[in-house]
């Protein structure tokens, strides 16, 4: 009995304590009172879970990451940007002010959907660098695809090409350990972001770099949606009843990919201790006409750059905006954005995917649909493949591809990562492959709505409530 008593003791205890921790750390209401009636259903089981996916060491974290990028951009020569291109009230400016990246002009941006190609440009480019690779990654995969990638880096490093990898412990938590061996033998480096250690003065389970780029030289960048593994490079396709990804990537040539580099060195230097010195005008000296800013997000912002550059495009549309995501859990402010422009009149439509890789989402994001479509949103699944790709396209003038879903977690919790892209092409060529892609989509219509179960409208209902913690 008394065993019972002190048990209960203890865990009304941690209850209390993590209801306190929960309320101090001001996240949200809607992700507070989730989190307290986790707490609460649960007892001492709510209360573990919250100290552990919610550290509420969150401000310490993200304090050192801002620090960190404050060290790296006092080191940068500002010469290397288009300071003319900060036009006052342009969501380029926006931007600019969010991440303390001004955009740059003269850039070559292609845009990459077919899986296959995507890998076999990745590959072509890593195997021709001559001075740096610098690789940063959510998810490197121990399957066909993240071993052979590694086996690159480890061949370039071999060569005396300076080899960086950054990955995410958690998102690349099965990686190949003896491939990161082989790296770090041939000269390379390979670290972790934000390794899960209560030991360890930096870690929290729930903040994840999502970002994934790669630099070369200097010259070329890649980054997108695409992680490095099987589902991703077309592997899958082969396979039969597995799930394969329809994602979107882009490659950059030009002054951008000062900023991408910039935007590594930060990342590194946050995980690492050290800080990178590089030539910041080693970019192309082929010119394009695309103006790219490079978006950078995460909870070392006071305001997330990802989250503010999605709602002023959807806030200021004129004409049309499409969006694809893979995950859609949108914050209030998203919603509101959303139907504000359904209302006035502007074509507002969202992909995502029928099938999702995580079960709970495709309910999840099921529940808002009837607020949407009621609004005047045309809502899609696509359904050859899982829908991962993430990007906005905006009256055909800009667009956004990057990392970063439409759902709370990209707007709050993950390091994500982005490029805004102002160019009238790109944008045409965006907006004619999310057209291409509704081709092979199930618009969802009112009568669909209409039809739905009693219970499957509550199990719906059910998952929503659990999306501020997704």
């Amino acid at each position: 009995m008394k065993l019972t008593l002190d048990t209960g003791i203890i865990l009304l205890a941690l209850d209390v304590y993590a209801v306190y921790r929960a309320i101090s750390r001001s996240h949200g209401v809607n992700s507070t009172l989730a989190w307290i009636f986790a707490i609460l259903a649960f007892p001492g089981i709510g209360a573990i879970a919250y100290l552990l996916v919610a550290n509420p060491g969150i401000k310490n974290t993200t304090r050192r990451k801002r620090l960190g990028n404050e060290t790296i951009r006092k080191s940068i020569s500002e010469n290397v940007r288009d300071t003319h291109l900060k036009e006052q009230g342009s969501i380029l400016h926006l931007s600019s002010v969010l991440t303390g990246l001004l955009p740059t002009g003269g850039n070559t941006v292609e845009l990459l959907t077919e899986n296959e190609y995507v890998f076999e440009k990745i590959e072509q480019e890593v195997l021709a660098a001559k001075l740096f690779i610098w690789v940063e990654y959510y998810i490197i995969s121990n399957d066909e695809t993240g071993r052979r990638f590694l086996d690159l880096l480890a061949g370039k490093a071999r060569e005396g090409v300076h080899v960086l990898l950054l990955y995410d412990a958690v998102g690349s938590l099965r990686i190949d350990g003896k491939r990161i061996a082989a790296i770090r033998a041939a000269g390379g480096k390979a670290e972790a972001f934000l390794p899960v250690n209560p030991l360890r003065r930096r870690w929290a389970v729930h903040l994840r770099n999502h970002r994934k780029m790669i630099v070369i030289d200097g010259i070329l960048g890649f980054t997108g949606g695409m992680n490095m593994g099987n589902e991703y490079s077309g592997v899958m396709r082969k396979k039969k009843k597995t799930l394969h990804f329809r994602d979107t990537h882009l490659m950059l040539c030009g002054p951008a990919v000062s900023s991408l580099s910039q935007t590594f060195a930060e990342d590194w230097a946050f995980a690492t201790g050290e800080t990178l010195s590089f030539p910041t005008r080693l970019h192309s000296a082929i010119g394009g006409e695309a103006i790219v800013a490079i978006v950078p997000s995460g909870p070392d912002q006071e305001n997330n750059a990802s989250s503010f550059v999605y709602f002023s495009g959807i806030a200021t549309a004129s004409k049309r905006c499409y969006l694809s995501t893979p995950y859609l859990i949108p914050d209030e402010p998203t919603i509101r954005a959303l139907i504000s422009a359904a209302s006035r009149g502007v074509d507002v439509r969202i992909l995502v995917p029928a099938r999702s890789d995580v079960a709970i989402i495709s309910p999840a994001a099921r529940s808002y649909y009837p607020k949407f479509v009621n609004a005047g949103i045309r809502i899609y699944e696509y359904t050859p493949r899982m829908l991962h790709a993430k990007s906005i396209v905006v009256d055909e003038n800009w667009g956004v591809v990057g990392s970063a879903n439409t759902d709370i977690r990209s707007f709050k919790l993950n390091f994500e990562l982005g490029a805004l892209v102002v160019d009238t092409t790109f944008a045409k060529l965006l907006e004619d492959k999310f057209f291409k892609d509704l081709e092979q989509s199930k618009e969802i219509r009112s009568e669909d709505l209409n039809q739905k179960t009693i219970f499957a409208r509550l199990f719906e209902g059910a998952c929503r409530l659990l999306s501020p913690l997704l």
